[in-house]
């Protein structure tokens, strides 16, 4: 690699792979994400925490570009997701076990078609890989409406990963899984970032979860960032012995006093 060539890669290399600008959202009047403004870096795990309608399912929804933002803007990996989202979705993938999959399709039919819509080119050896990884082997030509909440889960990690992206937007990654499993898992998805480099945002209510997983944590309430750093830097601030008192403490600073 020529030396021109070099620094621009090394620059872009040294870019955030998202970055937020005082990004807003409201539904029919009602504020859903309210002028937030972040980063996260490459190779990083970055926790987006708060309670039930804090703004953290409207934020990955706008940053899947599955919503529009009523402003501000959304970078991913240097390319504006409104306008330029085409550019950037092939290499990013999104779970949550609370989307459903079409019920009469097995896990690997769901699979394959996602490889497909992916254009994940050997896709036999990527769903054998995946079922192998994530304990799925056994379901492959069960179909995914029959699958317990704990499979499904898994089927949704592996749908997620099916395109081996750089980017991956986890929402509740471990919900309906036993602590067995659960860590297990955790222990994949930091494989998966030592090994790709890929970068994750991570929507969590296990705490000790984002503990174990984030580099860096941001705090939401009623649509705003109100507080962010490491895990260990939070607990110093609020001098508390773990994550879960830490998000009390937030979350409670919020509600109105009787």
């Amino acid at each position: 690699m020529a030396g021109p060539e070099r620094a621009q890669y090394n620059a872009a290399m040294s870019k955030p792979i998202i970055e937020v600008r005082d990004l807003r959202k409201s539904f029919a009047g009602a504020i859903a994400v309210d002028g937030i403004s972040f980063v996260a870096a490459r190779g990083a795990i970055t926790g987006l925490l708060g309670g039930n309608g804090a703004g953290k399912t409207t934020t990955i929804g706008m940053l899947l570009g599955l919503i529009l933002p009523s402003s501000g803007s959304i970078a991913v990996m240097g390319e504006d997701m409104v306008r330029h989202r085409h550019r950037v979705l092939p290499r990013m993938n999104f779970s949550s076990p609370y989307v459903d999959f079409p019920a009469r399709l097995s896990v690997r039919e769901t699979l394959e078609v996602f490889g497909r819509l992916y254009g994940v080119r050997d896709r036999a050896a990527r769903i054998a890989r995946l079922a192998g990884d994530l304990h799925l082997r056994r379901f492959l030509e069960q179909r995914a409406g029959s699958l317990s909440a704990g499979q499904k889960t898994r089927l949704a990690l592996a749908k997620a990963l099916i395109n081996t992206p750089e980017l991956l937007l986890l929402d509740e990654p471990t919900a309906s899984l036993d602590p067995d499993t659960g860590d297990w898992i955790r222990a994949y998805l930091e494989a998966y970032r030592r090994e790709t480099g890929a970068t994750i945002l991570l929507a969590s209510h296990n705490m000790a979860e984002v503990e174990r997983l984030c580099d860096e944590v941001l705090m939401m309430r009623a649509g705003r960032i109100v507080d962010r750093g490491t895990p260990d830097a939070l607990r110093a601030r609020f001098g508390r012995d773990n994550m879960e008192q830490v998000f009390l403490d937030i979350a409670r600073a919020g509600e109105a006093t009787p």
